[in-house]
């Protein structure tokens, strides 16, 4: 009698609590935003800031697996996405073939769901996610754009030295920072110096003075790192690659400069923007590998229409290499930033799944029609950058997932 007297007297009290809970939660979100003006910040702390640093738990591998046929094509075509860049437009170029267009991506261990264009803006809510790196973050982006516009139109954003795109049905930005080698540095050019000039210690600004805007980053970088470059810290020259200059002795490569410009935009991270006790995710998406047959600079070529099957290539040499060292610096960076509230890092390699796709590439048809008044002795190929759609798109259905992961 005694415990069903305190059993009655206890379910009232449940059921206020209950209801006070309930209420909070309707107060808490009729709180958020209906609409974002250009602009301002969408820098949702309270969302990423945490009172335990966060735990890493161990995702699921989704860079080992195969590519497979599919009947379903993407979610777009070049009819019905106008953010498509012209040299990446494939099919409206002429490409003949559209067989690389009906592969989907196999992982080993685990199912990789298609892309959801609402669970990505859902996950975005309130957000601002920064792609920063070169025009293959670029061409990642424009795809991940044309798959949201299939629910809903961004509008975009005038910011100085960078794009911005307003997803106003979901108070959130997409936006792109135009950084190749993540710190400050000057590409080469046609005309002018035929080498790159990069200071390896100073953190490009152009993206990092609006770090405090940003939720997300995404960074990504690697192919400007190739060609013959003049590399500083410090203000003295450390070396160079490639030996583009006469009074540049010391030959150190790619690979040092490489980690010290990912270690100097992973630091930057987290003293500027963790150091304040601000939340930040960040995704280091690894290598896209190139695949000119021959010389990029001497006419090559990417001809393939399949997948690479089972076998038939392997991740060696200079694609390896950057992605040893960017898995390297992440978790390195991780262990330095491990004791800070909010801060999440992680890795979306691409790396592998993207080399088993030689077909994916504009090749020839980075132009209209290239081949409409026959074969010219020169053909320009495009087998960095990716059709849109083609391959790439996988990339952001592995995003996605992570994302969730990151939320939970």
């Amino acid at each position: 009698m005694k415990l069903l007297l305190s059993v009655s007297y206890a379910l009232p009290l449940i059921a206020l609590l209950c209801f006070c809970v309930y209420f909070y939660s309707l107060t808490f979100t009729s709180s958020q935003p209906s609409h974002l003006p250009e602009f301002v910040s969408t820098t949702n702390h309270s969302s990423l800031s945490a009172s335990t640093p966060p735990v890493y738990e161990k995702l699921c591998d989704y860079s080992d697996g195969k590519w497979v046929p599919t009947k379903r094509g993407p979610l777009y075509n070049s009819s019905t996405c106008a953010k498509i860049y012209k040299n990446q437009n494939c099919v409206s170029n002429g490409r003949p073939d559209t067989g690389f267009l009906y592969w989907r991506w196999k992982p080993s261990e685990c199912h990789l769901p298609r892309f959801d264009p609402n669970t990505f803006l859902q996950l975005i809510s309130n957000k601002h996610v920064a792609f920063v790196g070169d025009s293959v973050s670029r061409n990642h982006l424009e795809s991940l754009l044309c798959m949201l516009s299939t629910v809903s139109k961004p509008k975009r954003v005038r910011h100085q030295g960078s794009r911005w795109w307003l997803f106003r049905s979901h108070n959130a930005i997409l936006s792109y920072y135009w950084s190749p080698f993540l710190v400050e540095g000057v590409q080469r050019k046609t005309r002018g110096p035929p080498y790159n000039t990069v200071h390896l210690d100073r953190v490009n600004m152009r993206w990092a003075r609006d770090m405090d805007q940003m939720d997300m980053i995404v960074l990504s970088f690697g192919h400007w790192f190739l060609v013959p470059s003049v590399f500083y810290e410090g203000g003295k020259v450390l070396g160079c690659m490639s030996h583009p200059v006469s009074n540049c002795t010391v030959e150190i490569g790619f690979d040092n400069p490489i980690r010290r410009a990912l270690r100097t935009a992973l630091n930057s991270i987290i003293e500027r923007k963790v150091g304040k006790g601000n939340g930040v995710h960040v995704i280091v998406r690894t290598y896209s590998p190139s695949h000119f047959e021959g010389s990029w600079d001497k006419g090559g070529t990417c001809s393939k229409t399949k997948p690479y099957g089972i076998g038939e290539r392997q991740l060696e040499g200079e694609d390896a290499q950057i992605r040893r060292i960017e898995m390297e610096e992440v978790e390195n960076a991780k262990a330095r930033g491990k004791q800070s509230r909010g801060f999440m890092l992680e890795v979306l390699d691409v790396t592998k799944l993207a080399l088993l796709r030689p077909d994916g590439h504009p090749g020839a048809y980075m132009n209209p029609f290239p081949f409409a008044n026959g074969v010219p002795k020169v053909v320009q190929n495009d087998c960095v950058h990716w059709c849109l759609p083609g391959p790439v798109d996988t990339w952001s259905e592995v995003l996605v997932q992570m994302m969730k992961t990151m939320a939970e």
